[in-house]
C-alpha cells in the first residue's frame, strides 16, 4: 500500500516557476514508478510526466516537455516536479500517482495540489 501527499502548489504569474513535491509512505517506494497528472476545470485528467523506478528514465507530455523536470529521492520517499516558464494553460489540480512497474495503470493517487497561473 502506498499513500501519497502532494504539496507545493499555489498562485504564480505566467513565466514563473513552481516545484511540486509528493511524499509517499511505504517501505517499497523505490520500487514504484511515479508520475504526475493534472486536471483543469472542465477537462479530463491528463498525463504530465513519469519517472521509472528501475533506471530512472523519464517521459513527459508534449505540453510540458522542455519546461518541466520530474525527479525522485528514494531515500526521502519523495518525487518532485519542477515546472518553469509556467503558462495560464498549466492551471490545474496536479496529482501524484504511483504503480508497480508490472502494472499498466496508475492505481495509487494523492489528493492533488492546485496550481494557478495568472496572465
Amino acid at each position: 500500500q502506498v499513500q501519497l501527499v502532494e504539496s507545493g502548489g499555489g498562485l504564480v504569474q505566467a513565466g514563473g516557476s513552481l516545484r511540486l513535491s509528493c511524499a509517499a509512505s511505504g517501505r517499497t517506494f523505490s520500487t514504484y514508478d511515479m508520475a504526475w497528472f493534472r486536471q483543469a476545470p472542465g477537462k479530463e485528467r491528463e498525463f504530465v510526466a513519469q519517472i521509472r523506478w528501475g533506471d530512472g528514465s523519464t517521459i513527459y507530455a508534449d505540453s510540458v516537455k522542455g519546461r518541466s523536470a520530474i525527479s525522485r529521492d528514494n531515500a526521502k520517499n519523495t518525487v518532485f516536479l519542477q515546472m518553469n516558464s509556467l503558462k495560464p494553460e498549466d492551471t490545474a489540480v496536479y496529482y501524484c500517482a504511483a504503480k508497480r512497474t508490472s502494472q499498466y495503470h496508475y492505481n495509487y493517487w494523492g489528493q492533488g495540489t492546485q496550481v494557478t497561473v495568472s496572465s
